[in-house]
């Protein structure tokens, strides 16, 4: 009789995990199979893996206490983890086990994982990267806290009413949260503004005027092959008194929940718009909020399982993820001395050696400071802890030789104008290691905003360049692409990215060559038919897909492509004899609400789309569509097809970028220009399978310092010209002919972000791209090398570099 098949082996653990998904359908849901919905179904099905995570979860928290393991504490006011369904029963190894034991119960796992919610939990590449970041810390078993905000209503969810952007909120907790785990007695006192008042000898005590409590909320985090669940920690906010009754029952019904309310808008929204006073304060209110809580429970921790604080730089590495969190530096000051009677100078080196700060932008703007009044009035103790840590910094500088130039560069106070509180300083000084997140970004770093700090302090920066999980953004989001790589060279990638690498001999393999080409077009097929489904869009899969996907900043420079898409609808229009290749041209991101130049960026690439999608004229070799409410889950539809990766920032302005990572890993071809990780990238992959254009960053600071005149770049263009002149007459804006005559003269006047000194290099790249295009089996390979050469960029590979050399935990 011959052995039983590993198939029919399983049958019986599929038939018991089809049991217990019903059961847990009946007595968690309150629903049997006939009168289950989707939902229904979709929260017995996370209800039931969720218990195989728990015990994992609880295994790898006890065996971290029972080795005494150093934890890192990743503090981020964004975690954009997206859906969680997929991520955990893949990196369970159980997507065939769950699949079936569903399609024995008529149900399809794939249309349950479309209708689970994307966590509303951040915006952009810094959420995402911290997402990332937890995936892999658990994937290397470390054991980690990621802390941050449970947002109710995130940033926002974007719709395009006549192709402006509206914001609505976000509802993701419209029904609950299936993976989430409220931890009551993880409750802290937050208190803001109050007086600080003298106490026996030295010691001062702060007594705020009000307070909230910040209850912790847990989410695992499941790493790859389960080996490891970290926590993902977010706070939520109450008032200790919900409604003053005495208020209610005297007829003031509203006023009688004030409190509450403001506890709530502490977690209601991202960014709340900062354009006004009282946004700022929210602001500063939200970031010291979840600073202050997460800190509070680092101690509590440490002091529980080590006893002495002064261990804790030994137990304990927090890493703060960009300036949001700096407050935790005053904030962990205030702890040691006020809770735990150290002085000064000795919490002050505590302190040092316990925090690492990432810095990810170069833009004045996103270094964040706070008018001082408004820091002192919320904050009034934290004021007296910067203004000591400010003294000790400016004594150091001063003793090193610094002159008043250079003091006035390293203050924690900014004296010019009105007086400011510098967080990325505060983060700068109270933290033992500072990095950028890429090469590139690190040297500028050290050149230009830290230039006089790293002075002061010149081994402190370092460099860590961006990963992204492989997990999610090859093996989830491109299974075919997957399994025919695993049907070439076998499973090793899956845990070593690196391993990648041995892909490359088949970019030369003409048969793998027009495989991996037939991935690609069905990708493109499925995304086709979501858009057309959810827009009405026809596009031609056969055409190249042409995307840029991500926040829209004048900086990141989508009005250079659209303003060269402009200039190729000309062209094609007025050579309708030439050998065009057909092109699909895609935008997707969100403006922040107060942006005006980028909400109107957003509506010139929908007037332009509108134009030349109804124009006959271009024979249907060009489409345009802006695609909304871009998020984790639109960005696993789109990168998987996509076939040219638009990273055109102006040099010197994007840290890092982690969209560049993620398209070539699907295989697609960056067109980009030398900045952020692109410089790398192309090191990588080899400077013939990447299209770079532009001016480096070094010449756009020596462009800016000559006096650049970006007229004379125009009358230098006829295509450029010719396409600013049409966007500014309103032909693509017949109802407002005047709406984008500010955007180009911004161009025209100013071009900060080198829009025309660029565009003639970005006209000609994007012709290269084209000339390409029309050799297939050169395109082929090069997209294959790229798939096979960005293995190190893995965040794995990321994690094991801060975790060497920044954390100590390996």
């Amino acid at each position: 009789m011959p052995a039983p098949s590993a198939s029919d082996a399983a049958s019986p653990a599929r038939e018991r995990l089809a049991d217990t998904i019903l059961d847990t359908l009946v007595h968690r849901i309150g629903k049997d199979a006939q009168a289950a919905r989707p939902h229904d179904w979709l929260a017995a099905t996370i209800l039931t893996v969720r218990n195989d995570i728990i015990e994992r979860w609880m295994a790898s928290t006890k065996a971290a206490h029972a080795a005494g393991a150093k934890r890192v504490y990743y503090l981020s006011l964004e975690f954009l983890i997206g859906r969680l369904l997929r991520d955990a029963i893949s990196n369970l190894g159980r997507n065939a086990d769950v699949a079936r034991a569903l399609a024995t119960l008529g149900v399809d796992l794939a249309q349950l994982e479309e209708i689970e919610p994307d966590a509303a939990l951040g915006n952009g590449g810094l959420g995402r990267l911290a997402a990332c970041f937890m995936e892999s810390l658990a994937s290397l078993d470390l054991p980690a806290y990621g802390y941050g905000i449970r947002y109710v209503n995130g940033m926002f969810r974007q719709r395009l009413d006549d192709g402006w952007q509206v914001e609505l909120p976000e509802t993701w907790l419209a029904y609950g949260n299936p993976w989430e785990f409220e931890r009551r007695e993880s409750a802290y006192f937050i208190g803001f503004g109050g007086e600080v008042a003298a106490t026996n000898g030295d010691a001062v005590h702060w007594k705020p005027a009000e307070a909230v409590e910040a209850i912790a909320v847990d989410t695992p985090v499941v790493g790859w092959r389960g080996k490891r669940v970290n926590t993902l920690r977010l706070w939520t906010a109450r008032a200790f008194d919900p409604i003053r009754l005495d208020a209610f029952n005297a007829g003031d019904h509203i006023g009688a929940l004030a409190g509450q309310n403001r506890a709530e808008s502490l977690v209601r929204v991202l960014y709340p718009a900062d354009s006004t006073a009282a946004g700022q304060e929210l602001r500063l209110r939200q970031e010291y909020f979840f600073s202050s809580a997460s800190i509070q429970d680092i101690v509590r921790r440490h002091v529980q399982y080590f006893g002495d604080i002064r261990t804790l730089p030994d137990k304990a590495a927090i890493q703060m993820n960009d300036t949001h969190p700096a407050v935790s530096v005053a904030e962990l000051m205030r702890l040691l001395i006020d809770h735990h009677e150290f002085g000064f100078d000795e919490a002050w080196e505590i302190t040092k050696r316990t925090f690492g700060y990432t810095n990810h932008t170069l833009l004045p703007e996103a270094l964040e400071s706070w008018p001082l009044p408004l820091f002192e009035r919320l904050l009034p103790r934290h004021m007296q802890i910067v203004y000591g840590v400010n003294a000790k910094l400016l004594r150091e500088a001063r003793k090193s030789g610094a002159d008043d130039q250079a003091i006035a560069a390293i203050s924690l106070i900014d004296e010019g104008g009105e007086r400011r509180v510098r967080m990325a300083n505060l983060a700068f000084a109270g933290s033992h290691s500072v990095n950028g997140v890429a090469a590139l970004h690190t040297d500028l770093m050290k050149r230009t905003v830290f230039a006089d700090l790293h002075r002061l302090y010149p081994d402190r920066i370092n460099n860590k360049t961006n990963g992204i999980t492989p997990r999610r953004w090859l093996q989830q989001c491109n299974p075919a692409l997957t399994a025919l790589i695993r049907e070439a060279i076998g499973d090793a990638f899956l845990d070593d990215a690196e391993r990648l690498a041995d892909l490359a001999p088949f970019a030369e393999d003409a048969a793998f060559r027009e495989r991996f080409a037939e991935v690609k077009r069905a990708n493109k097929v499925a995304l086709s038919n979501y858009l057309k489904e959810t827009m009405g869009l026809r596009l031609n899969p056969d055409a190249l897909f042409d995307v840029q996907v991500k926040r829209i900043h004048e900086y990141k420079r989508q009005l250079l492509n659209i303003v060269e898409t402009v200039a190729l609808y000309d062209q094609i229009r007025s050579h309708p004899e030439r050998d065009w290749v057909p092109r699909v041209k895609l935008f997707a991101g969100k403006a922040a609400s107060s942006y005006h130049n980028a909400k109107l960026i957003i509506k010139l690439a929908g007037d332009v789309a509108r134009r030349i999608n109804a124009d006959p004229a271009v024979g249907g070799m060009l489409k345009v569509a802006f695609v909304p409410n871009y998020n984790v889950s639109l960005a696993e539809k789109i990168i998987p097809a996509a076939d040219l990766s638009e990273q055109i920032s102006t040099a010197g302005m994007e840290a890092s970028g982690t969209g560049n990572m993620k398209f070539a890993l699907n295989g697609a071809l960056t067109i980009g220009t030398l900045d952020g990780a692109n410089v790398e990238i192309r090191d990588h992959v080899g400077h013939e399978n990447i299209v770079i254009f532009g001016l480096t960053a070094d010449e756009v600071a020596a462009k800016r310092a000559e006096g650049y005149v970006p007229g004379d770049a125009i009358a230098a263009s006829r295509e450029l010209s010719q396409a600013l002149a049409a966007i500014r007459s309103g032909v693509f804006s017949p109802d407002d002919p005047a709406r984008y005559a500010g955007l180009v003269d911004g161009i025209r006047d100013h071009d900060w972000f080198m829009v025309a000194a660029d565009f003639d290099a970005y006209a000609q790249a994007q012709r290269d791209v084209d000339a390409r295009w029309q050799d297939a089996a050169g395109w082929r390979g090069a997209t294959v090398r790229n798939v096979a050469r960005v293995g190190w960029f893995s965040s794995d590979r990321t994690i094991r570099d801060y975790a060497h050399d920044i954390w100590n935990v390996m």
